[in-house]
């Protein structure tokens, strides 16, 4: 059998492979792509049995897969890969789609896996994937996952303050857990959170919650003040745009 995993994060595409081919030895053939479009690209060459794949990657959803196929050219299984909250895991389960929560576990993958060879050929993925897709839109779920180094930390979007970036890492200042050092670059969670209207980016470098500003220091140049007491500069070209922004907020 032949199977596909589609996740932008290079180690859990590693670790997946490594779980698939020691606890799943129908598996044949184990193909990689690190984002959506190059993953659908591979599907039409591949023709896979399975695919595993990441709801949450820069540029894309994984939910946004049957854009790219008619319903007649989904004739593969696909479990999702994911580190969204409990109360997602529930649109999963309504659904009836297959999930493999992460950080992912040896007996989870045997018996994903197990569970989809039995559904191949007999399950009309693409109308559960489009529920799914109107699922998660009703819930217009507020939580995101943060990985850390004992598993998930999931923070709701209205406990974060501000995002900074820190090279090839951010780091997420939520109100209950404080900073977390997150190994993902800021334009990942741009993707994410951008589309919340309460989300602000000032500054190439920050990313902040409107609703959680203190105050705003004319001096300096000006700068912001966060609850959290982290000052935030505001680039040139964006102070007359910021005080439209929280107008309007």
């Amino acid at each position: 059998m032949k199977v596909i995993i589609i996740d932008d994060e290079q180690k859990a595409r590693n670790l997946l492979t490594i779980l698939i081919e020691e606890n799943c030895p129908q598996i044949t053939e184990i193909k990689r792509a690190e984002s959506l479009p190059k993953g659908v690209s591979l599907i039409n060459e591949f023709q896979p049995d399975i695919v595993f794949l990441d709801i949450e990657m820069p540029g894309f959803s994984g939910l946004q897969l049957l854009e790219f196929f008619t319903p007649e050219q989904v004739n593969f299984e696909i479990i999702f890969t994911t580190a969204y909250s409990e109360y997602a895991i529930k649109a999963f389960d309504l659904n009836a789609i297959d999930y493999l929560l992460k950080p992912l576990r040896d007996e989870q993958i045997e018996n994903a896996v197990n569970k989809a060879i039995k559904q191949i050929g007999k399950s009309k993925v693409s109308e559960r994937l489009e529920e799914l897709k109107n699922t998660f839109k009703a819930a217009n779920v507020r939580k995101m996952g943060l990985p850390v180094a004992n598993g998930v930390l999931f923070v709701s979007f209205d406990h974060i303050i501000m995002l900074e970036a820190d090279r090839m890492y951010t780091k997420v200042c939520t109100l209950k857990d404080g900073e977390v050092l997150v190994s993902k670059p800021m334009k990942f969670f741009i993707e994410i959170l951008g589309k919340s209207p309460e989300f602000y980016r000032p500054h190439r470098s920050f990313l902040i919650n409107l609703n959680h500003i203190k105050q705003y220091v004319n001096q300096d140049g000006g700068y912001i003040i966060m609850e959290n007491q982290k000052t935030v500069g505001i680039s040139r070209d964006k102070r007359e745009e910021f005080f439209e922004v929280i107008q309007s907020n």
